[in-house]
């Protein structure tokens, strides 16, 4: 028998030093009510000087009422394996909860490889529930399938506001572990290996909350001049490669990131006439993507979660026939699979926070110390990509940054794995590129004027080598912005 009861009832559930899996991809399918319910308990033990923290595990980012409401209540004592909320993000800068930055095709492998602690609860969230322990997810998936099968015990908000009709988005499947594993039989994007529901032991489902929530997914920033020009060049990029033969006339799919960047260069290809309608195979599905399957100009999206605003949520639910037969929803050990995506031969596009003149990349931390978000799944496809293209601003803060510097603060993707780096002043491509002419194509092409001069002149300042670099002024421009706030005010003579 189901067994409904409150939110508040729901999360009495919970105690101290349990470890709880959430459902969803960012904010899409996560859990709202509960996690929330969870925050107000963690407050009132802390009332009462109690202990009261929890680990989490979630497929990426969520929306506030989980990630946010937890972290403002002190309630997080480790998280994994990518966030996004600024509060949570100052809770781990501070060290006042731990945090696993992964790659987000690992999570659910090391979680049955028992590297990491069993979840005791699942929460998700379904649009579905059934007595024998059928559970439709919403329009995310993560993790959801792993954590309901070694969680103890499932908490489940049945979310009114999405129908039972989206049972047939959903495509899930779980690899077996080694030595067990055979290969993932995706062949083409469109290919559905798995099942359109989680089935569950419905003894393990302690508890059903009814909520009626929408999604906590953000407004994108508007597309911007900068915004647009790289989407431009990443286009041009393609058009010429298409041109050149060293990408086959009939296309291959894309994987785009998230944000207003992945919006721009979604909406560039799709304005492209040189290049022909195409499909997808990433991990989020965004506003853009719904807009050219209308049009034709995408023919199948496959991903983890429908990362989209409500009125685009909308109508994919008004017209969920049509879009049924273009989209699949995966977990994301699947939508993220690196031998899928080298075998399907995908062309990934990622947004750099950083990059050196080497085409090193820094994904995740702010001058190489502070969280932003974490590597998310720009490891899983960039390593096995057949194009790996990363996108980044030539500046920030109004130029008072270079996006690119001679040595990057952190490293999340090396040079070996980074074919194109493209800014709105250019592109570069270092494929076939030895490390001093990767940093002056990079420099002539991507760099912004007002940093040209002074990169050129950190090459004259080191010495003769396969991969030249002055230990002592290779981090200048990152401690003169912490001393000055501005990089523009380098001059290398005072880091001698």
């Amino acid at each position: 028998m189901l067994r409904f009861m409150t939110a508040a009832q729901a999360a009495e559930f919970i105690n101290n030093g349990d470890v709880v899996g959430m459902g969803g991809f960012t904010p899409a399918g996560a859990p709202k009510d509960v996690p929330t319910a969870i925050a107000h308990r963690a407050e009132a033990f802390h009332a009462r000087g109690e202990e009261f923290k929890i680990g989490i595990y979630t497929g990426a980012s969520t929306g506030d009422s989980c990630d946010g409401m937890l972290a403002r209540a002190h309630a997080i004592q480790f998280r994994a394996p990518y966030q996004s909320n600024k509060d949570l993000r100052t809770e781990l800068n501070a060290q006042d909860a731990h945090y696993f930055d992964m790659h987000l095709s690992q999570l659910a492998q090391e979680l049955r490889y028992g590297f990491l602690p069993k979840p005791k609860f699942a929460i998700i969230e379904a649009c579905e529930v059934t007595e024998d322990g059928e559970i439709v997810p919403t329009a995310g998936v993560g993790i959801m399938p792993t954590i309901c099968r070694l969680a103890d015990h499932i908490i489940v908000e049945l979310n009114e506001a999405m129908p039972a009709t989206m049972r047939g988005l959903h495509d899930l499947y779980e690899p077996l572990d080694p030595p067990m594993r055979r290969e993932i039989p995706v062949y083409h994007v469109s290919d559905r290996i798995g099942t359109d529901c989680i089935k569950v032991n419905p003894e393990k489902i302690i508890a059903i909350v009814r909520t009626n929530r929408p999604n906590e997914v953000g407004k994108f920033t508007p597309l911007d001049e900068t915004t647009e020009k790289i989407g431009a060049n990443v286009a041009q990029f393609l058009e010429d490669e298409i041109h050149a033969g060293r990408i086959p006339k009939e296309f291959l799919p894309i994987q785009s990131g998230v944000g207003n960047i992945a919006n721009a260069v979604l909406g560039a290809l799709g304005e492209n006439p040189h290049i022909p309608p195409f499909t997808m195979y990433t991990e989020v599905i965004q506003d853009s993507v719904v807009g050219l399957m209308k049009e034709g100009r995408v023919t199948f999206a496959s991903g983890c979660s429908l990362t989209v605003g409500a009125d685009k949520l909308q109508d994919i639910i008004d017209h969920i026939d049509f879009f049924r037969s273009r989209l699949v929803l995966r977990p994301q050990e699947i939508s993220n699979n690196p031998e899928v995506a080298r075998r399907l031969g995908l062309i990934t596009i990622n947004t750099a926070l950083e990059a050196d003149i080497y085409g090193n990349i820094n994904s995740t931390h702010v001058c190489g110390t502070k969280m932003m978000n974490g590597i998310g799944g720009s490891g899983d496809f960039t390593r096995n990509a057949y194009i790996s293209i990363f996108t980044t601003p030539s500046v920030a803060k109004g130029g008072a940054i270079s996006s690119i510097v001679p040595m990057v603060s952190h490293l999340d993707h090396s040079e070996h794995s980074v074919k194109i780096l493209i800014t709105e002043q250019g592109i570069a491509d270092l494929r076939g590129k030895s490390p001093i002419q990767r940093a002056h194509c990079i420099i002539d092409n991507c760099v912004s004027p007002e940093y040209k001069e002074l990169l050129r002149d950190y090459l004259a300042h080191c010495k003769t080598a396969h991969t030249p670099h002055n230990l002592a002024l290779a981090t200048a421009m990152h401690r003169e912005f912490i001393a000055s706030g501005d990089m523009r005010n380098t001059k290398w003579e005072n880091y001698l």
